[in-house]
């Protein structure tokens, strides 16, 4: 073994004298800038415990940054998994080792390092995230499926090749999410964003079903749900952990035909184990008698009706299109957020404008920073930026401050300010709009939509997305609420 890896370093010092390029030497010596982040909670912020940047307390270059930063994510400490067995003995390099080495050097041999922007990757409780600058050479679907591959970085792929890391023929990406499949965990998410051109990878540690939910599911529905097959109990347990499950919400997080997850879907709710809102692929499911609250509920007015605005606040003040084509910058906050403020969740009735929709009270019920309180909801709401108190609508007027004074904004750090401005509290679309400074169809074609989809914010109303007085929370803080 000693005697092959001396080899395997012996022709890789000599690949490297053969290649003493300029970029080579870059890439040896740490002419680049990557950054490696620890975060200590399960949440976006920008707060870390741990970093690795080129500071010059260490070489700085790609091979020893892959060293240190793999035992850092690797760590045993923090990373809970079963060992396995070959021959009868106990390997503790599992497949979600394996996976995380490929995505540690596919983050690194796909970079474009002339780009704007860092390898970044990122460590937390809940998730490891990779960031390379650079989008995808070949589409993301077809990556996923493999058998392709058209490697940015050709030679430092030999380089780590000759060392025993790395896939060759696009085997790669399958292999990580064959890793995380091994475990149970959700399915990773490999996505592109236009500007500045970059591609994230997030493997996320969540358990499709934690076995105390599907605990809950069979004390609910015993042996039926016993005898499910594994796609049917996969979607309860998704109802049961968020709530709401759709069509589209399954597709992304298993692998099932598309025609066996429909077929799925209709069993449940013939069975009386799934109710359903809205038809086709575009309904919405849920667990029998958890029913979804409305706007009608919730605010009293009818669906489609637009809430009045408070142009007054900010008369003689541009509202930005937030066009992508003005974007700019470096968003070294990749996946992030700063502390936030999310108020006194304590109802406090203070007796406003009359309240029309179906609740017990005939006053609206607002907390101490004039938030609506609404038996539908489990946290505080803001649809009307007039009934906040003065000194909660600055404090929420200083966090939107970036976005309302620049039309040139990293779409990482307008998401960062959105996800602080809707951190344990629903936020309708139009105030969004007005604290931002942007049109709320700006708002919700090209950041709200996709924060959903990838679960860092959850609508209030999961059955009506298109609602105008759609409102919005950050899904960690509403997982907290509801522990």
């Amino acid at each position: 073994m000693a005697k092959k890896l001396f080899g395997s370093i012996r022709g890789l010092l000599e690949l490297i004298r053969q290649l003493e390029t300029e970029k080579t030497t870059e890439w040896l010596f740490g002419l680049n800038f990557v950054d490696y982040q620890e975060r200590p909670e399960a949440k976006t912020e920008l707060r870390w415990v741990d970093r690795l940047v080129p500071d010059g307390t260490w070489s700085g270059n790609l091979f020893d940054f892959y060293r240190i930063v793999y035992r850092k994510l690797t760590n045993p400490d923090t990373l809970k998994v079963p060992f396995r067995l070959s021959a009868g003995q106990r390997r503790d390099d599992t497949p979600v080792h394996e996976a995380i080495r490929e995505a540690l050097v596919n983050t690194l041999v796909h970079a474009d390092f002339s780009g704007r922007i860092s390898v970044l990757v990122v460590k937390r409780p809940d998730m490891f995230g990779f960031r390379n600058p650079g989008d995808m050479r070949i589409p993301v679907d077809r990556a996923v499926q493999g058998g392709e591959s058209d490697c940015r970085n050709r030679i430092m792929h030999q380089m780590f090749l000759m060392i025993g890391l790395g896939e060759r023929a696009g085997s790669g990406i399958p292999k990580i999410y064959s890793g995380w499949n091994w475990r149970h965990w959700r399915r990773p998410a490999l996505y592109e964003i236009d500007e500045p051109p970059q591609t994230l990878l997030e493997l996320r540690m969540l358990e499709l079903m934690p076995e105390e939910v599907q605990q809950q599911l069979e004390e609910r529905f015993g042996e039926a749900y016993s005898v499910l097959p594994r796609l049917g109990r996969l979607i309860l347990a998704t109802a049961a952990t968020e709530q709401v499950v759709s069509h589209g919400r399954i597709s992304e997080i298993t692998t099932d035909h598309s025609h066996d997850i429909t077929v799925a879907l209709q069993s449940l709710v013939k069975n009386g184990m799934l109710e359903a809102n809205g038809h086709g692929r575009g309904a919405v499911y849920h667990l029998p008698g958890a029913g979804m609250p409305t706007p009608e509920q919730v605010f009293g007015v009818s669906i489609g009706v637009d809430q009045p605005s408070s142009e007054d606040r900010v008369s003689g003040q541009k509202t930005y299109s937030g066009d992508k084509s003005n974007y700019s910058g470096d968003s070294a906050n990749y996946s992030g957020d700063t502390e936030v403020y999310s108020g006194d969740k304590a109802p406090q009735s203070i007796g406003k404008a009359p309240y029309s929709g179906d609740s017990d009270s005939t006053v609206d019920r607002r907390d101490a920073f004039g938030r609506l309180i609404s038996p539908a909801l489990k946290a505080p709401a803001i649809h009307h930026l007039e009934n906040l108190t003065p000194e909660f609508y600055q404090k929420l007027s200083a966090i939107a401050e970036p976005s309302a004074t620049s039309k040139r904004l990293a779409p990482e750090t307008m998401k960062a300010i959105i996800l602080r401005l809707c951190n344990g509290q629903y936020v309708t679309r139009s105030c969004l709009a007005e604290l931002l400074h942007r049109t709320a169809d700006t708002l919700r074609h090209q950041y709200l939509s996709v924060m959903v989809e990838d679960k860092s914010l959850t609508l209030a109303f999961p059955q009506s997305p298109n609602d105008k007085r759609q409102a919005y929370i950050t899904t960690s803080s509403l997982q907290e609420l509801q522990g």
